[in-house]
């Protein structure tokens, strides 16, 4: 065998031990993208409450422009403090993960190109995709409802 193979063999080796240590933690994969998600709405919420003020620059003209735009903030921000917790413990977790990712392609048109608007594309991507999922194993909403159920 040559350097080559021996390399060839040992990559590979390496590659099959890594993947066969990440397919025992797949059931994890949705949940953890569904933690990690609702923790951004959460701290976006948050951080609409503690300064609102910020926040104002990034509404739609006719919203800035009416007088009521740090109540608006509030709104928002309480609207992703509360779905950001459901998301975060599996309640109701499709509507709300379609309520968040709608919510941020609706920001998207009014923001146009940009940096933010790029993140806020993967933000409302992903949640999407939790959307489309549903609950996953280690989703509140599923043992509540499933006791129900049974009862």
């Amino acid at each position: 065998m040559n350097a080559n193979t021996i390399k060839f063999i040992k990559v590979t080796f390496f590659t099959n031990k890594i993947m066969r240590v990440l397919e025992k933690f797949r059931d994890f994969a949705p949940a953890l993208l569904r933690y990690g998600l609702g923790l951004v709405y959460l701290w976006f919420g948050i951080s609409q409450w503690l300064n609102p003020n910020y926040f104002i620059g990034y509404l739609p003209s006719f919203i800035f422009n009416s007088g009521f735009a740090q109540t608006f903030v509030l709104i928002n921000g309480t609207f992703e403090i509360i779905a950001g917790i459901l998301l975060i413990l599996g309640i109701f977790t499709r509507i709300v993960a379609l309520l968040l990712g709608l919510h941020l392609l609706a920001i998207l048109i009014d923001l146009g190109y940009g940096d933010v608007a790029i993140r806020d594309f993967g933000l409302a991507i992903s949640t999407i995709t939790i959307a489309l999922f549903g609950n996953d194993k280690y989703c509140l909403g599923r043992r509540i409802w499933k006791k129900k159920r049974t009862q």
